[in-house]
This record gives C-alpha cells, structure tokens and sequence, in this order.
C-alpha cells in the first residue's frame, strides 16, 4: 500500500498493493495498522455502499462539526469521477478541489479528512461506490455545496448529471458559512 500526496494537505489517494494471476486477484481494501504507519491515525466507525447509474452525480457533501466525517472512498464495481473540495476556512487551498478518477480496474482510494465536501460523478452503470465514515450519520449537522457553482469551478464533464432534488437545490460556495 502507498499513499499519493495531492495538491491540498491531508488529501490522500491510497494506492493498494494487488496481487493477480490467472484466478483474479487479491488486495487489501483496508487496513488501520498499514494506514496509521503511512500516517492515516483515523477510526472508522460506519461503512456505506451506493449503486447508481452512469450520470449519476452525488455531492457535494459533508457533515458539520461535531459529527464532521473522514471518508476512505473506493469504487467496488464501475467508475466514478470523484472530488473533494477543501471547505476548512483557515487553509491555504481554501475552495480548492481535486478529482480522481477511481475504478474497479485502478482500485484506488481517496481519503478525505474532515473539512471536506464531497461528490462524485458516476463514469459507468451499475457502479458500486463504498465508504467508510469517521463519524455516525447525523442529519442535523448533514450539508451540502452546489455541484456546478461557478466559483468551485469542477469540471465534471458532464453539464446535465442525473441529481437528487437536495443537490439541485444546494447552497452556492459564495452563501457558504464554514463551521471548519
């Protein structure tokens, strides 16, 4: 397992250690012990899994403090163009984003420290999206930035996803009050 730094601090992409022959394949998905000596010290207390379509946009989402959440995010089947976006009002890459795109085939991972709104657009259908959250789920503190605000300025590749009527209606990065 090795870790790839990003341009924004504490945002990791984690790459596993595969082992194929001709049965298929073998590698670890996650491991506290491998991750704390690669300098990721975090327990996860709730696994989550989705199933979309291709089209499909998710995000940008996050938890408030005290329930705010790190995610270890994968792709178990498919492909998602996945983004984090640095919501922490005090640092240096303060609404910046990075995108990654994560597969079944690269079985790369992103870990998302607190601080972070996050989405992701699906590149494929029946994909299969699992992460794993620091925090309970808590809907009081849940919240969310709009998916194509001007300001964030991602390109998802997409300007017609497929949305859920929250993330239509999500609060533009300019209105954004950060409690990080």
């Amino acid at each position: 397992m090795k870790i790839l730094e990003t341009k924004i601090q504490n945002l990791k992409i984690i790459e596993p250690s595969v082992f194929s022959d001709d049965r298929g394949y073998f590698f670890e998905s996650y491991s506290h012990e491998k991750l704390k000596e690669l300098g990721i010290d975090k327990i996860f207390v709730q696994d989550n899994e989705s199933k979309s379509e291709k089209g499909v946009l998710r995000g940008l989402h996050f938890q408030n403090p005290p329930f705010a959440q790190a995610k270890l995010v994968r792709v178990v089947r498919g492909a998602v163009l996945d983004v984090a976006v640095d919501i922490r009002k005090n640092s240096p890459t303060y609404g910046q984003h990075v995108c990654v795109e994560l597969s079944e085939q690269n079985k790369r991972m992103l870990y998302i420290p607190e601080g972070f709104a996050h989405g992701f657009l699906t590149l494929e259908d029946d994909t299969i999206f699992s992460y794993k959250c620091s925090q309970f789920y808590n809907k009081e503190s849940e919240d969310s930035l709009l998916w194509n605000d001007e300001t964030l300025n991602i390109d998802w590749g997409t300007n017609n996803p497929i949305l859920s009527e929250k993330d239509k209606i999500a609060p533009r990065f300019s209105e954004f009050q950060s409690k990080f």
